[in-house]
């Protein structure tokens, strides 16, 4: 599969009569993208805020991040399974809004959602605070379950960045990178000195609003399985969690998975890049172990030398990141885990509720009960009443003066396991 991205700089983002990309800028016809919007009788109002870097703004609650982005050339669309037919993407060509994103928010849907700052102390945590944002804020009408909420939410999301990505679609990109994937027997033989690698890639599945999609399909009714990078990188997979910020791969974040990323500029070079094998973090016990088994058995049937397991949320999805390094690394396989730690406000509890021997090399995003003190911003876009209780808050986080003390666990993007964030560590 041969996937080109076609990258166009977006450096400035206002309203205007017609949504278009113009010298760098974006534009957006608001009423336009909310009557599209609101063409969803789910949906009882729709406001369109703009929000740029550097801005005294705040969104919270945020339910997602998405990048707009259109297919040029090649079979399927943005976002298969839920926009247009259910087509295999990956190949062919695609042009993204670089520095662009959708962001969704309104009445909360579970109790984890987000912050993002777009200046201030805030900003320095999530990389939303760099990204020019068209800020969606949906509310539902009476009586929807949490369930049917979140979803409404998410497809008004996609929506929104699919409206915006056309107007990428006859623009020439500013930059195209190339990724191209060989049939497995050919990729796996094609660099016989270097180490094959795989990328095991954890999806949040555990139901009540922890849910992850691939092709439209909730990913806790699927065994382990094979899936092209490029895929990831044309929308295949998608969030729908409701999941502490700070850990949530956004689906803009499985837009541009830094792992896959870096594992393709290494292809070739130092490692043979060979597969992704996508798998879910279920809740009970006998879900886990068969993932899990399945898992390092697609590996084994690799004939991969190592592997990296990205996590996504933590507690009980840790019971899943340790079985699937135990199984990999019984089989021979050297695993590196990527994850975040939950140690407590002062660093002194244990980071993982689950341990084995066999993880002895560990990438840590950093520690999420670390505090953090927001202070006022001028703007807020949302109901900035939720960080009392979103994840990350409690009884109090709202002072009466405006600024805002939490973990950074509530700000999205935080500690992400698949390093797509600003926190980094020195050595000394």
């Amino acid at each position: 599969m041969r996937l080109t991205l076609g990258k166009i700089n977006i450096k400035g983002l206002e309203f205007g009569p017609s949504t278009r990309v113009e010298n760098g800028v974006l534009y957006v016809n608001k009423d336009e993208l909310t009557a599209l919007l609101k063409e969803d009788n789910r949906i009882s109002s729709v406001e369109v805020f703009l929000a740029r870097p550097g801005e005294s703004v705040r969104i919270v609650p945020v339910k997602d991040v998405i990048e707009p982005r259109v297919k040029v050339e090649g079979p399927g669309n943005i976002f298969p399974g839920f926009l247009g037919k259910v087509e295999m993407v990956g190949s062919g060509r695609t042009h993204v809004l670089k520095g662009a994103a959708v962001v969704t928010t309104g009445k909360i849907v579970g109790f984890q959602e987000g912050i993002i700052d777009m200046t201030g102390p805030g900003a320095e945590y999530t990389p939303f605070s760099k990204t020019y944002n068209v800020v969606v804020k949906i509310e539902p009408v009476d009586g929807l379950s949490q369930h049917e909420h979140e979803s409404v939410v998410r497809l008004a999301g996609l929506k929104a960045a699919a409206y915006l990505g056309e107007a990428g679609k006859n623009i020439t990109p500013d930059e195209e990178v190339t990724y191209e994937v060989a049939p497995l027997l050919e990729a796996a033989s094609k660099y016989p000195e270097l180490p094959k690698v795989a990328y095991v890639y954890m999806l949040q599945t555990q139901g009540l609003l922890h849910d992850t999609y691939v092709y439209g399909v909730d990913a806790k009714r699927i065994l382990p399985t094979l899936i092209s990078p490029t895929e990831v990188f044309d929308g295949a997979i998608v969030s729908g969690n409701c999941v502490s910020a700070c850990d949530k791969n956004t689906t803009y974040v499985h837009m541009n998975n830094p792992v896959i990323e870096e594992l393709f500029a290494r292809h070739g070079t130092d490692i043979n890049f060979v597969g992704v094998i996508i798998t879910n973090e279920n809740v009970t016990l006998a879900d886990k172990e068969r993932s899990s088994s399945y898992t390092a058995k697609l590996a084994e049937m690799l004939g991969i030398d190592a592997a990296i397991v990205s996590e996504e949320g933590f507690g009980n999805p840790d019971a899943d990141l340790v079985m699937n390094c135990r199984k990999l690394e019984q089989k021979g396989i050297k695993t590196v885990l990527i994850t975040d730690e939950y140690a407590g406000r002062d660093g002194s509890s244990q980071s993982l509720a689950d341990t084995t021997p066999e993880a002895n090399a560990v990438v840590t995003a950093g520690n999420a009960n670390e505090t953090i003190v927001l202070p006022k911003l001028d703007t807020v876009i949302g109901h900035v009443g939720v960080v009392d209780v979103i994840a990350g808050g409690f009884a109090g986080s709202l002072r009466p003066d405006g600024s805002i003390e939490v973990e950074i666990q509530a700000i999205t993007g935080a500690t992400s396991e698949v390093g797509f964030n600003k926190l980094s560590a020195k050595g000394y």
